[in-house]
C-alpha cells in the first residue's frame, strides 16, 4: 500500500539526499512552488499489467518522455509539474510558454537520482524502455519509494517490449488509446473536464483532416531516423493508425516490428508513392532532420530514382508525431494536405 503523502516525500527526500551524497552531492533540493493542492480523491486504475493508486491529484510530478509531457500541459498542468526529460522535438506549438514553466532534468534520460531530487509524488513515462531495465528506473525501484507511476498504454496494449529493438505489435494501436491516456491523466490530476475537452478537439482535427480522402491506391513509407540501417514504420503503430485514417497502404505493412531497420535495396523495391520523413532535432543517429535524411535519398544511387525522391513527394513530420500520442493527430493533417497538393486524395 502506497505510503501516506507526506510520510512518502520524506522518504524520497531522505532517499533522494543519501544518493546524491554517495555520488559527490551537492545542496539537498528545494521545495519548489508546485501549485493545487490534494482534494483527497484517491483514484485506482489499471496500467500495463499493473495496478496503480494515486492518493490525491499529483502535486509534484515528472514526466520522463515529450509525449506525457505535452498531454500534461496541454491539460494545463504545467503548475503541478517538477520536471521532464526526453526530448526529439521542440515543445507543441501553443505551450512554449507553460513548458518554460517546467525544468528541464535533461534532454535524454536522466538518473534516477535526479529524478527523486525533484521529491516526485506521481512519475509518468511514455515508453517501457524509460520506467524499465536500461532507463531511468523501473518502476519497481519508484514503488519502493511509494511514486505511483504511469506508462503510457500504447506501449504496452497489444505489444511486446521482449528482444533488442522497439517491440512488435499483436495487435495495430488506434487513437482511442492515446485518447484513453489522455482521459487517465486528467482523471489523475481532477481534471476530467478538461481531457474531454482536448479528446473532443483531436477528435474534430481527425475527422476534419480526413474528410473526403480516398488514398486506397496510395503507398506510403515512414522513415524516422538512420541512414546506414534506417529505421522505417511497420504496420501496427503510430504511422499505421495515420495511415488507415487515410485509407492508405504502408509498404511495410507486412511486418510487425515497431521500427525495423531495412535495407535500402528493399525499401527502393517497395518503390513508395509518398515518403514520410522524421524531422527531428535530436542528435543520436545519422540523418536526424528532414534536410539530412532528403540529401541522403536525392544523392544515394539505390534511393535517387525512386518515384517519391524523383517527384520530391515528401511528408515532413517531428518525431513525436510518429510516435502514439496527441501529436499523432498533427501526423494525419500534415500526411493529408501532402496527398491533396500531390493529388493523391481520389
Amino acid at each position: 500500500m502506497p505510503l501516506p503523502r507526506p510520510a512518502r516525500r520524506a522518504a524520497v527526500f531522505l532517499v533522494a539526499t543519501a544518493l546524491l551524497a554517495g555520488c559527490g552531492g551537492g545542496a539537498p533540493p528545494t521545495e519548489g512552488s508546485a501549485k493545487g493542492g490534494s482534494n483527497g480523491k484517491t483514484v485506482s486504475l489499471d496500467n500495463c499489467g499493473r495496478k496503480v493508486r494515486v492518493d490525491g491529484p499529483p502535486e509534484r510530478a515528472v514526466s520522463l518522455n515529450q509525449g506525457t509531457t505535452e498531454i500534461m500541459l496541454s491539460l494545463g498542468l504545467a503548475d503541478r509539474m517538477v520536471g521532464t526529460a526526453t526530448w526529439t522535438d521542440p515543445v507543441l506549438k501553443g505551450l512554449e510558454k507553460a513548458n518554460s514553466k517546467v525544468k528541464r532534468l535533461a534532454d535524454n534520460g536522466p538518473s534516477f537520482e535526479k529524478v527523486l531530487a525533484t521529491e516526485p509524488d506521481f512519475v509518468a513515462a511514455s515508453f517501457a524502455s524509460t520506467l524499465g531495465k536500461g532507463g531511468v528506473a523501473t518502476r519497481g525501484q519508484f514503488d519502493e519509494l511509494g511514486v505511483p507511476t504511469y506508462l503510457s498504454p500504447s506501449d504496452c496494449t497489444g505489444k511486446d517490449n521482449g528482444g533488442d529493438g522497439d517491440g512488435s505489435r499483436t495487435k495495430p494501436v488506434t487513437m482511442d488509446v492515446v485518447y484513453g491516456e489522455v482521459r487517465d491523466l486528467a482523471r489523475i490530476f481532477g481534471v476530467e473536464e478538461r481531457g474531454e475537452r482536448l479528446v473532443a478537439g483531436l477528435k474534430a482535427r481527425v475527422k476534419k483532416a480526413t474528410a473526403g480522402i480516398d488514398a486506397h491506391d496510395v503507398t506510403l513509407l515512414y522513415w524516422f531516423a538512420n541512414s546506414e540501417s534506417p529505421y522505417m514504420a511497420g504496420c501496427c503503430g503510430a504511422p499505421g493508425a495515420v495511415t488507415r485514417a487515410l485509407g492508405a497502404k504502408n509498404v511495410f505493412d507486412d511486418t510487425h516490428e515497431e521500427w525495423p531497420q531495412i535495407n535500402w535495396e528493399t525499401v527502393a523495391d517497395r518503390n513508395p508513392d509518398v515518403l514520410v520523413i522524421g524531422d527531428l532535432t535530436r542528435k543520436s543517429e545519422t540523418a536526424e532532420t528532414a534536410a539530412k535524411k532528403i540529401e541522403f535519398l536525392s544523392e544515394n544511387p539505390v534511393t535517387k530514382n525512386m518515384d517519391a525522391v524523383k517527384h520530391k513527394r515528401y511528408v515532413l513530420l517531428s518525431g513525436q508525431s510518429m510516435n502514439p500520442t496527441i501529436r499523432t493527430v498533427e501526423a494525419v493533417e500534415k500526411v493529408a494536405a501532402a496527398l491533396r497538393s500531390h493529388g493523391l486524395d481520389k
